[in-house]
């Protein structure tokens, strides 16, 4: 796969459990920022030390989407520069277990960023850390490759070999609902309705 489209996360509703549902934490960084897909390029970060992502954003794929694991709450993974120039070089967007800081900047440039937060501090450029390795990222386990969709709806993990047909059944339930008009949804759910309540006892 090598398109990052993909449809809203709302499409995977009745495909996918909530164990590959991300942390609701995570969340959008701006308002109306745009929605993201692609391929997960891992990054585990030490407590203060931001050096790996920085170097990631050289060397990750174009289309790759940064799904970083960070413990720690008070230094930011990366700022503006960083974000502007992992965008100049083709990464789709970041997904971010952590806190960043520049949110006007990253704003201004439409790249999108999920995180947990924001800080204004921060951290260091110390070799720890590792990348394309499985990590916990909002309580998920990714791997290297997992197909990430994130909207502002949520955040969803796609297992790798699981993907282009999860990615092909969303579409087509996208498309369903599209061209169902009110009418017939609200018959097909009253209709749903009253055979659950039938087969309740007391009813």
């Amino acid at each position: 796969m090598t398109s990052t489209t993909a449809p809203p996360t709302t499409a995977f509703g009745s495909l996918l459990t909530g164990e590959r549902v991300l942390d609701y934490h995570i969340r959008p960084l701006y308002t109306g920022m745009p929605g993201l897909s692609g391929p997960a390029f891992t990054v585990r970060l030490e407590p203060g030390c931001n050096l790996m992502l920085h170097a990631a954003i050289y060397h990750a794929p174009v289309g790759s989407v940064l799904v970083v694991q960070s413990p720690d709450r008070r230094h930011a993974v990366a700022g503006g520069n960083v974000c502007l120039t992992a965008q100049q070089n083709g990464i789709a967007g970041m997904v971010i277990d952590g806190v960043i800081r520049d949110r006007a900047e990253i704003e201004a440039a439409r790249f999108p960023v999920f995180a947990l937060g924001t800080s204004p501090i921060p951290g260091s450029k110390e070799p720890r850390g590792e990348w394309q390795q499985p990590l916990q990222c909002g309580g998920v386990t990714v791997h290297p490759g997992d197909w990430i969709v994130a909207d502002s709806e949520g955040i969803l993990c796609l297992p790798a070999r699981e993907a282009p047909v999860l990615l092909d059944q969303a579409r087509q339930a996208e498309a369903k609902e599209a061209a169902q008009s009110l009418e017939a949804w609200q018959a097909e759910h009253r209709r749903k309705v009253d055979s659950a309540l039938a087969g309740c006892s007391g009813n």
